[in-house]
C-alpha cells in the first residue's frame, strides 16, 4: 500500500469562508479492503480541504488497518460527526463496535455483513437527521449482507430503503463529463419499453436538483435521444423520441429547467466535454457508460442522487484476494469523497 499523501491542516472552511460538508463514511465489509483504503483516503490533503469526513463503522478495525498500510494517525471515537474536531493525522469514527477482534481479512462473514448493513443504516439516520450532507460508502459484499439477513441487492436499494425513497437515479462523474441514467442494468429492448415521459422527467429533474446542490445555480442539461440522430424526424426508430422525451422536455422547460434535446448522442458528449453542457442524460446504460470510460473512468465516481443526500461510492468492490495484505489503492476512495464533497451542500451556519 502506498503510504497516505502528506498531510495538511484541516480547516473547517472553504477558500470562501463557507462551511465544509461533513460526509459520512461507510466503512464497509470489514473483512475487505475498505479499511484499508478509508485511512489514507481519509489523510490525504486533499481530502481535509474539502470536507469534513467520518467513518461510521468500527474503531479498531481501523487501527489495525491503519498498521497494515503503515499510517501513522490517531483513530478517535466520537459519539456523533458534530463531535470531531479536524485535525491532520486524525480520523474520527462513531464506533458500533461490531466487529470480533479475531475477524479474518478477505472471508465471507455474516457478522461483517450484518455490520456493513449497521453502518449504512446509521449513516441514512445521521443524513435523515440533517447531522451529514453527504455519504461516501467503502465496498460491502452482497453474499455476506445477505448472510447477515439483509436481503438488498446493493447499497442503492438499501439506501433508498431506509431514506423511505421510491426512486433514484444513477449519475456517473468524471472531471470532464457528468451523465445520469433514465435507465441501467436491464436489456435494450427493455430499457425502450420503459421509458416514457414521467421517467424521463423525473431523471432529468433529480439530475437537475444534484446540480444545483453542487453549486451550479442553473444547469444546462443535455438529454440524448434514443434512436441513431435522435430519430432525424422520424427518419429512424418509430417515432420514440416524439413520444417517449418530448413532452417531458417541454413541462421542465415550461418549469424553467434548461433541458435540450433529444440530442444525438454521439454528439452529445463531445459537446459536454468541450463545456456547453454540465450534464447529460443518457436513456439506457451503455449509452452514458461507453462515453464516460473513455473520457474519464480513471477519475470516475457512481452517485446516488435522488436520496436526502448524495451518495458516492469507490468503483471496486470489497478484494478478498487481497484484503488485510496493503495492497490496496487508495485512489478511488480519495476521488469518490472529493466528489461527494463537491456534490454536497455545506451545512447551514
Amino acid at each position: 500500500m502506498n503510504a497516505a499523501a502528506p498531510t495538511a491542516p484541516a480547516e473547517q472552511t472553504d477558500t470562501a469562508g463557507r462551511p465544509l460538508p461533513i460526509i459520512a463514511v461507510t466503512m464497509g465489509d470489514g473483512a475487505g479492503i475498505g479499511p484499508e483504503v478509508i485511512v489514507p483516503a481519509l489523510l490525504h490533503a486533499d481530502t481535509l480541504r474539502r470536507c469534513r469526513p467520518v467513518v461510521i463503522g468500527d474503531a479498531e478495525r481501523l487501527r489495525r488497518a491503519a498498521a497494515i498500510v503503515g499510517a501513522d494517525c490517531e483513530i478517535v471515537s466520537v459519539g456523533s460527526p458534530a463531535e470531531a474536531v479536524p485535525g491532520p493525522g486524525r480520523i474520527h469514527v462513531v464506533d458500533l463496535g461490531l466487529l470480533p477482534a479475531d475477524l479474518p481479512w478477505g472471508k465471507l462473514s455474516a457478522v461483517a455483513g450484518d455490520a456493513a448493513y449497521q453502518y449504512v443504516r446509521v449513516a441514512a439516520e445521521l443524513a435523515m437527521n440533517g447531522e451529514v450532507q453527504g455519504i461516501c460508502t467503502a465496498p460491502l459484499n452482497k453474499e455476506a449482507l445477505h448472510a447477515g439477513g439483509h436481503l438488498y441487492p446493493g447499497h442503492t436499494e438499501l439506501l433508498a430503503d431506509l431514506t423511505g425513497v421510491e426512486e433514484v437515479s444513477m449519475m456517473l462523474s468524471t472531471p470532464r463529463v457528468k451523465v445520469i441514467h433514465v435507465t441501467t442494468h436491464i436489456g435494450l429492448i427493455d430499457a425502450v419499453n420503459r421509458i416514457e415521459p414521467g421517467l424521463v422527467e423525473r431523471t432529468v429533474r433529480r439530475g437537475h436538483e444534484a446540480m444545483v446542490r453542487a453549486g451550479v445555480e442553473h444547469p444546462v442539461i443535455g438529454v440524448c435521444g434514443i434512436n441513431p440522430h435522435a430519430g432525424e424526424n422520424g427518419l429512424f426508430g418509430y417515432g420514440e423520441e416524439e413520444e417517449k422525451i418530448v413532452p417531458a422536455l417541454e413541462i421542465l422547460r415550461a418549469d424553467g429547467i434548461d433541458a435540450v434535446g433529444p440530442l444525438p448522442a454521439d454528439t452529445a458528449f463531445f459537446l459536454a466535454s468541450r463545456g456547453d453542457y454540465d450534464l447529460i442524460v443518457a436513456m439506457y446504460h451503455d449509452q452514458g457508460h461507453g462515453p464516460v470510460k473513455v473520457m474519464g473512468i480513471e477519475a470516475g465516481v457512481n452517485l446516488t442522487v435522488g436520496l436526502p443526500v448524495i451518495r458516492t461510492s469507490v468503483d471496486h468492490g470489497t478484494a478478498f484476494d487481497i484484503a488485510g495484505t496493503g495492497r490496496a489503492e487508495a485512489g478511488s476512495m480519495v476521488e469518490a469523497l472529493r466528489q461527494a464533497a463537491e456534490m454536497s451542500a455545506a451545512p447551514a451556519r
